[in-house]
């Protein structure tokens, strides 16, 4: 056979490399003198000496120092190498040789003494470099500790995946002795489950090569966890050889990793318990939100019971437990429904509390109570208690009652229940359920605290709102009040929102909408305070622009404070239904609208007044506005709540408004307009309905800025209800104007009121003659009372003044005041008006 080319280093193309390769094993022949006879290429790549410069020369010129003896470490001479082999046919030993370049390479050597059948004896020794055995005998040793000394459990598999080798580690993991783990399968040796999840992993590895690092599988026995990895097992030439498997016990880090996930878990159920509770301020609702967020992440069945005091928003108690007291079943939330749960939970029912049960001792010592075991359970209350009872229908087995506290006071009971398929609560879980009930506690009693002053801010502001609007002749009236909240009557807030209907003299009418900035009590004892003052101003008849200007001027007085400005916006409107005139002024209002029929539908017109500033505004003028109404036209007066919605300006509301007025009927009851109006606007959250709002000065609360409403259609007198005249200033004024009175009076059968009207007049047209230097002019009005008016272009009104009785005159006004059930005056464009009322018989 050829020797391979000198160039080659490890296989031949084609030819499997082996341990032989790795280690180089050189073959070395020579005779009993030795004398070199053969030398092979392994030799020539270990030593660098080619053949045919070594074959027939003595080997022993090659030895750098004397041999040593493997078995004793001790150097031997040449001649004992070879009396040891013809002694005992094997010699083995190290041997230090001169490498071609002239340094020394160590090799390890065996040789045996050969006779061939009639044939001379010659020695056969083969030769292995030192360093390179040395590494497999390092590698091997190592290998060997580390099966004998891991502590991970380590096993090597063949291409049939049977086990060929394990250590002790992975015996104990597995609770299978080494000797009956060799030449087996993994379903040999595993529970069924488990051999089948690692034999597919096996697979998955030989066939494709890629690692599986740390896989968690239960332990065998079924107590702890196991982490395996596998790896595929290849020989240098790229041969599968099998796998090998790591294996590590991960009890500890699972059980560790674990109580983080559950503790992460509960930081979880404390913020998302926070947040869904963070911005309610209702007790009812906050108790349903509690029990809810619970269920089922925290437990099965869920209730909150909470004292009578501390739902209706009371004061709470100051014994311990008031005797007998129940508690108010407010909030619950399940996992499933049914009669069961249903006579369970009893949702909204009052629950007695037994003496001496679990539930009464935590509410009178605070102090929290686990049940952990159904024994327990059936004593947590009376004999035959049917709540009792359904809990042990639904297999619960675990009991949490928890205390709610606030200030240092309680307010019910916190009840978590669990039943079969879940682990009984724990120390831990006590602990979370009462850092929630401690939250959920204060939530609880801000509700409750807030719920009173929301309750006392809209108790004053209905006491200071409207509580009789009057139906003055020639106008009718419909109004709504809808106080700011979230949608319902208990979440309802008090603002500043206000509207007035204020008789004037004459038979004309003040309209009033205003709105004080602000909610609260301070808003609403702000809002009665301008609403006096406007009824107050009132009674003087100034007109809208003057009234409003003498508000701004009581701004300070009405202010909270000097940080506290007041800032108001408010409409004030006079109608006189004898002329059809509308006088209106606003101070940084809305602008009112007025609806004419046209047809079956409204015309809506904005009237455009100067805005002018809020009432609080110092140094801004007010300007009054006055136009003619035709008789059965609608004057809309609201506030800014109506049409301001978040998220839009204001003048997308006030065209949805004027839309909606537009698209009515002509000739609908003005009750009907504003139930449409607040129900398909629905302030506060654009125009989806919401229903119609009842009529009164408060209707419930579904907006979040509180609204104000009013709607007056106008109209004229009844015929004949009205009569006027001018006079010249002349002396005969006077007789013509008692004349035209006395027979208009008899015209509408008041004949008892004749003297005394003629005489009124008579007086108060001579004042104004002997005055005013003009045209005199006298109106009489019927209506509830009778009105009788004397204008003339004096701008200065008459004084009341006690006359001397040696005075001719000075007694006109006196007369008046004392004749009259109401008297004033007021000015004009030109001049002043004196009026007076007389009650009709």
């Amino acid at each position: 056979m050829n020797d391979p080319p000198k160039a080659f280093h490890g296989a031949v193309e084609g030819v499997t490399t082996s341990l032989l390769d790795t280690l180089r094993v050189g073959v070395v022949m020579f005779d009993t003198d030795g004398y070199i006879m053969l030398w092979s290429p392994t030799v020539e790549e270990i030593l660098g000496w080619p053949a045919e410069s070594m074959v027939g020369h003595y080997y022993g010129g090659y030895l750098t120092e004397a041999p040593v003896e493997a078995s004793s470490g001790a150097p031997v001479s040449r001649g004992e190498i070879y009396r040891a082999i013809r002694e005992n046919g094997y010699w083995r030993g190290s041997m230090r040789v001169r490498h071609r370049d002239g340094y020394t390479v160590e090799v390890e050597g065996r040789a045996s003494l050969l006779t061939p059948p009639d044939c001379k004896p010659f020695v056969l020794a083969n030769i292995v470099e030192t360093s390179r055995l040395r590494a497999v005998e390092q590698d091997l040793a190592a290998l060997d500790a580390l099966f004998a000394t891991s502590p991970l459990g380590i096993a090597v598999f063949d291409t049939e995946r049977r086990y060929v080798r394990a250590n002790e580690a992975l015996a104990r993991l597995n609770g299978k002795p080494v000797r009956e783990t060799l030449g087996r399968t993994v379903h040999e040796v595993m529970p069924q489950a488990m051999a089948d999840t690692l034999a597919q992993i096996q697979s998955l590895v030989l066939e494709t090569g890629r690692p599986v690092v740390d896989t968690v599988l239960a332990a065998p026995d079924g107590h702890g966890w196991r982490s395996v990895s596998y790896g595929r097992l290849t020989s240098p030439d790229g041969r599968v050889l099998g796998v090998s498997s790591t294996v590590m016990d991960v009890t500890e880090r699972r059980d560790a990793m674990e109580k983080i996930e559950r503790a992460r878990q509960r930081l979880k159920l404390l913020d998302d318990v926070g947040v869904a509770l963070g911005d309610l301020l209702d007790v009812p609702r906050i108790a349903r939100t509690l029990a809810g967020a619970l269920v089922p992440r925290f437990a099965d069945y869920t209730s909150v019971m909470l004292y009578g005091a501390v739902a209706h928003s009371g004061e709470l108690p100051r014994a311990a437990r008031p005797s007998g007291a129940p508690l108010l079943q407010l909030g619950a939330a399940a996992k499933d429904r049914g009669p069961v749960v249903e006579r369970m939970l009893r949702v909204g029912q009052d629950i007695a509390l037994e003496r001496g049960s679990i539930f009464e001792s935590v509410l009178t010592s605070a102090a929290p109570h686990l049940v952990m075991s159904r024994e327990e359970l059936v004593c947590a209350s009376y004999p035959g208690d049917p709540r009792v009872q359904a809990a042990l229908d639904l297999d619960i087995h675990s009991l949490m009652v928890v205390p709610l506290r606030a200030r240092g006071t309680v307010l019910g009971l916190l009840l978590l229940n669990r039943a079969e398929g879940r682990a009984a609560f724990d120390r831990d879980d006590l602990a979370l359920a009462m850092e929630l009930a401690g939250r959920a506690g204060i939530s609880l009693d801000n509700a409750r605290l807030y719920a009173r002053e929301r309750e006392s801010a809209l108790m004053l502001q209905r006491s200071l709102m409207p509580q009789q609007v009057p139906s003055p002749p020639g106008v009718q009236i419909a109004y709504r009040y809808v106080p700011g909240g979230s949608h319902t009557e208990a979440e309802a807030e008090a603002g500043g929102d206000w509207f007035d209907v204020i008789p004037l003299a004459g038979g004309r009418v003040a309209l009033v909408v205003g709105d004080v900035m602000g909610h609260g009590l301070r808003a609403a004892a702000t809002m009665g305070q301008l609403r006096t003052a406007v009824r107050t101003l009132a009674a003087l008849d100034l007109p809208p622009d003057e009234l409003l200007r003498r508000v701004n001027d009581l701004a300070d007085d009405l202010a909270q404070g000097p940080d506290e400005p007041l800032m108001a916006t408010c409409v004030y409107a006079v109608y006189d239904p004898s002329t059809r005139q509308c006088t209106l002024a606003t101070a940084g209002h809305v602008p009112p609208l007025l609806l004419t029929g046209r047809g079956d539908g409204w015309e809506v017109t904005l009237v455009e007044a100067p805005s002018g500033a809020p009432l609080g505004v110092g140094g801004v003028e007010f300007e009054s506005v006055s136009l003619g109404v035709e008789d059965g036209s609608v004057l809309v007066l609201y506030t800014d709540g109506l049409i301001e919605h978040r998220g839009e300006d204001i003048t997308e509301g006030l065209e949805r408004l004027v839309s909606l007025l537009g698209g009515l009927p002509a000739q609908p009851f003005l009750e009907d307009v504003c139930d449409r109006v607040l129900g398909d606007l629905d302030p506060g959250t654009g125009p989806a309905g919401r229903g119609a709002a009842p009529s009164g000065p408060a209707g419930p609360a579904g907006s979040v800025d509180d609204v104000a409403l009013l709607l007056a259609r106008l109209g004229g007198l009844p015929e004949n209800s009205a009569a006027s005249w001018t006079f010249p200033a002349e002396t005969y004024a006077v007789r013509r104007a008692r004349e035209a009175v006395r027979g208009v009076l008899r015209g509408w059968g008041l004949e008892a009121l004749a003297d005394d009207t003629v005489l009124l007049v008579s007086e108060l047209v001579t004042n104004s003659m002997r005055h005013a230097h003009g045209p005199i002019g006298v109106r009489m009005v019927r209506g509830t009372s009778l009105l009788v008016e004397v204008s003339d272009p004096l701008p200065v009104p008459p004084r009341e003044r006690n006359a001397a009785v040696d005075d001719e005159g000075g007694r006109g006004i006196q007369l008046v005041a004392r004749g009259a059930r109401r008297w004033g005056t007021r000015h004009g464009p030109i001049g002043k008006t004196v009026w007076f009322e007389l009650s009709l018989p």
